[in-house]
C-alpha cells in the first residue's frame, strides 16, 4: 500500500504545474501490534502540530486515534483513512478493500466444498479491534448461511501478525488433536494465517482446509502447492494506496472528495490463479467465478458502498 502511495504521489509530481502544485510527502512508519498504535498516536499528533495541509493514514486500530482525529479536525487539517476506518471523529475520506466481499467469496467457495448433510467443523481466527477484519469474518459467516451451509463454530482465537498466528495454531492443536476434529479454519488476514498454516502443516493436519484474506505471495505459493489454504482473497494493495493519495491530492486542490470508495478484492484458488496479476495490480478483467455465486461474475470496477 505504500508503494502504491508513493509511487502515485511521484506521477502527481511528474505531471505538476499549470497551476497543479507538487506534492512533499512527510512519511512516518508505526509498526505492528500495541507498540504499533503508540506509535502512531504521536505521530499523528506531531502531523497535526506541525500544521501539515493533509494527512493520509493507514490506523492500527479504529478507536485510538480518535484524539488525533479530532484534533486535526480543530486545526482544520483533511484527515484521509484508508485500509481501516476511525472512529470518533470526521474523515475527508475513507478508501479500502471490499472486505465484507473478501468473506463473503470465501465462505461460498468453502460452502461448495463441503457437503450439507453434516455441519461444518469451523475454527476462527479473527481480529475484532479493526473494521475491515470484522466486516471480513461477518462476511464470511453471512456466505455460510446464505448457502445454508450449517456449521458449528467450535472456538475462535485471536491473531493478525504472526506471532499470534503462531500462538492460534498451537492452541488449535492443544484443543483439537484429533484428526478430522477441525475441517475449515478461517483466518482474518495473511499476517496471523500464513503462520497458522506452518504450525498446522508441520504437524500433519493436512486434513484441515484454510481460508485466508490477503494475497500474500506466500499465502498464494500454499495454494498452488495445495498446502491446506484453499482460498486467499487477495487485496489490491498498490491500487488502494494509489486511490488514497489520488483522493488525498484532489482534497488539496478543492475536488470533492469521494467519501467512501471500495476497491474490488480477488478471490485467488487454484482455478483462478491465472487471472491473479499480485498485490500491486493492475485490476484484472472480469471473468465468471467457477463456483456457484450470488455474483457469478468478477468485476474490477470501485464502488461505493450499499447497504446490505
Amino acid at each position: 500500500m505504500k508503494e502504491g502511495l508513493e509511487a502515485e504521489a511521484e506521477r502527481i509530481n511528474a505531471a505538476a504545474g499549470e497551476g497543479r502544485p507538487p506534492v512533499k510527502l512527510q512519511v512516518e512508519v508505526a509498526g505492528d501490534g500495541p507498540k504499533g498504535i503508540e506509535n502512531q498516536i504521536v505521530q499523528m499528533q506531531s502531523m497535526v502540530s506541525a500544521g501539515v495541509d493533509l494527512i493520509i493514514v493507514q490506523p492500527t486500530d479504529n478507536a485510538a486515534l480518535m484524539a488525533p482525529l479530532q484534533a486535526a479536525n480543530r486545526a482544520n487539517i483533511p484527515v484521509v483513512a484508508y485500509d481501516q476506518y476511525i472512529s470518533g471523529g470526521s474523515l475527508a475520506a475513507y478508501l479500502t478493500s471490499d472486505n465484507y466481499q473478501a468473506g463473503y467469496d470465501d465462505g461460498e467457495f468453502i460452502a461448495e466444498r463441503f457437503p450439507d448433510i453434516a455441519p461444518l467443523k469451523l475454527v476462527v481466527v479473527e481480529y475484532p479491534h479493526v473494521s475491515s477484519t470484522v466486516e471480513r469474518l461477518d462476511g464470511f459467516l453471512d456466505a455460510l448461511r446464505a448457502r445454508e451451509q450449517p456449521f458449528t463454530l467450535l472456538k475462535s482465537y485471536e491473531g493478525v501478525e504472526p506471532v499470534g498466528g503462531k500462538k492460534a495454531g498451537e492452541a488449535l492443536l492443544a484443543d483439537f488433536p484429533r484428526p478430522g476434529s477441525v475441517d475449515v479454519v478461517f483466518t482474518v488476514n495473511d499476517g496471523g494465517g500464513l503462520a497458522l498454516v506452518e504450525v498446522l502443516f508441520a504437524a500433519g493436519r493436512t486434513e484441515i482446509a484454510v481460508a485466508s484474506i490477503d494475497g500474500d505471495p506466500e499465502s498464494v505459493k500454499n495454494i498452488q502447492a495445495g498446502r491446506l489454504t484453499v482460498i486467499d482473497s487477495a487485496q489490491f494493495c498498490g491500487p488502494l494506496g494509489a486511490e488514497a493519495m489520488k483522493a488525498g491530492y484532489g482534497i488539496l486542490i478543492g475536488q470533492p472528495p469521494p467519501k467512501h470508495i471500495l476497491v474490488p478484492t480477488f478471490p485467488i484458488t487454484a482455478e483462478t490463479l491465472d487471472h491473479y496479476p499480485g498485490w500491486m495490480g493492475p485490476l484484472p478483467a472480469a471473468f465468471d467465478k467457477p463456483w456457484p455465486s450470488t455474483s457469478t461474475r468478477w468485476e474490477p470496477g470501485m464502488r461505493e458502498p450499499a447497504d446490505r
